[in-house]
C-alpha cells in the first residue's frame, strides 16, 4: 500500500481493537511490526503481552523506544512472519495474531528500499532478509518471466507489450528505477488517470522479491498452529491477490466440504475456525478522510475451535500457480 499521509497511520486500528479485546489481556502476536501502531495500542492495556515481528531492520529503532517502556511485556524478533514457529512459546497464552500486510508511510519515503514510483536510482523493494532484489529481477530475467511476474501478480493488462521493452532497453543501457517508469508510461495505451501507470508493476515486483505469496500462506499455517483456543487470527489485506488468499485459507478451515453423495465415504475436513463475518470489514467514512490510502484495506478475522496444532489444509495446492512464479527467483 503506498501512503500519502504525512505520517504512519495503522489502518483499521479501531476495529481490529475491538476484535482482538486486549482489555482482557493475554500474548499477542504483531506479525507486522513497522511503526508499532498495533503493538502501542495493544500495550495500553496492563495484562497484555506483545511479541513483534518484522523481516525489516530499519523498524527496529522504534521497537527499541517501546521496548524501553515495556520492557517486561515487550519482545521485538527482527524475523519473517513465516519463522512464527520457530518461537518456542508453548507456555504463552496466545489470544490474538495480527496481520497488516500493508506498508509503513516511513517505509515508502525510503529512497533506498525504491518501493516508490517516485524514487530515483537503482532499483531495490527488499524488504529485509532477501536474496535479491528487483534490480536483479528487470535485467535478469527473461521476457516470458518478467511478463508471468507482471500478469499473476500485478494483474497487469499491459504485461507482455511491457516484459518486451524491457528486454529490448537494457540491451542498451541497464535499467534503473526511472527508467522502468518511464517505460512502463510510454507502453501503456490506456491511461488510468486514477492509478499510475507503474502500479501494477511495482506491486508485482514487490510480491515477487519478497515472496510475499509463499510468506503469507506459510504465516498463516503458522499462526493457525500457535493460536490457542478461542484466539483470534486478524488479516488486513490491501490487493485482490493476498485477500483472495487469505479469504480461501479461512473459508476452507471454517467450512465442511461438500461431498458428492456418489462419491465413496471421506473423512471431511475438521473445522478449525469460526468465521463470524464473511464479509470483509472495511475503513469508515472517518477513515478515509484522514487517510485515503487505506481506501483498499480490508480485515478478515477467525476465531479457533480447539487447541489443534496439527490440520490438514490444500491451500499450497490450490494456490501453486503462484508459488511457482516466486520460484522463478531461485535462479538469481
Amino acid at each position: 500500500m503506498v501512503s500519502d499521509a504525512p505520517k504512519h497511520y495503522p489502518v483499521l486500528l479501531k476495529e481490529l481493537v475491538s476484535i482482538i479485546s486486549p482489555q482482557h489481556g493475554g500474548t499477542f502476536i504483531d506479525c507486522t511490526f513497522g511503526q508499532g501502531g498495533y503493538s502501542k495500542e495493544i500495550l495500553k492495556f496492563k495484562n497484555t503481552k506483545v511479541i513483534a515481528f518484522d523481516r525489516d531492520i530499519d523498524s527496529k529503532p522504534k521497537a527499541v523506544e517501546i521496548e524501553k517502556n515495556f520492557s517486561e511485556r515487550f519482545i521485538f524478533k527482527n524475523k519473517k512472519f513465516s519463522q512464527l514457529e520457530d518461537l518456542k512459546i508453548k507456555n504463552e497464552n496466545v489470544k490474538g495474531i495480527i496481520f497488516d500486510l500493508g506498508f509503513s508511510y516511513t517505509q515508502i519515503k525510503d529512497a533506498s528500499k525504491g518501493l516508490s514510483f517516485y524514487s530515483h536510482g537503482k532499483l531495490n523493494m527488499r524488504m529485509g532478509l532477501n536474496s535479491f532484489s528487483a534490480d536483479d529481477v528487470i535485467n535478469k530475467l527473461n521476457e516470458k518471466e518478467l511478463e508471468k511476474i507482471f500478469k499473476f501478480f500485478g494483474e497487469e493488462k499491459e504485461a507482455k507489450k511491457i516484459a518486451i521493452n524491457i528486454a529490448r532497453k537494457r540491451k542498451k543501457n541497464k535499467i534503473d528505477t526511472k527508467s522502468l517508469v518511464e517505460l512502463i508510461e510510454k507502453t501503456k495505451i490506456k491511461k488510468n488517470f486514477k492509478l499510475h501507470s507503474a502500479t501494477k508493476v511495482f506491486q508485482a515486483l514487490r510480491i515477487f522479491v519478497n515472496k510475499e505469496i509463499t510468506e503469507l500462506i506459510s504465516g498463516l499455517i503458522s499462526a493457525t498452529k500457535v493460536l490457542k483456543k478461542d484466539g483470534i487470527l486478524a488479516i488486513v489485506t490491501f490487493h485482490s491477490l493476498e485477500d483472495k488468499i487469505v479469504k480461501y485459507f479461512f473459508k476452507s478451515l471454517s467450512e465442511k466440504k461438500s461431498i458428492s453423495r456418489y462419491m465413496p465415504k471421506l473423512e471431511q475436513s475438521e473445522i478449525i475456525f469460526n468465521m463470524p463475518e464473511k464479509k470483509p470489514i472495511t475503513p469508515s467514512t472517518k477513515e478515509l478522510k484522514e487517510n485515503i490510502s487505506s481506501r483498499s484495506a480490508k480485515l478478515r478475522y477467525v476465531i479457533k475451535k480447539d487447541d489443534v496444532y496439527k490440520f490438514e489444509t490444500d491451500i499450497y495446492e490450490k494456490f501453486q500457480y503462484l508459488i511457482e512464479i516466486e520460484n522463478i527467483g531461485n535462479k538469481l
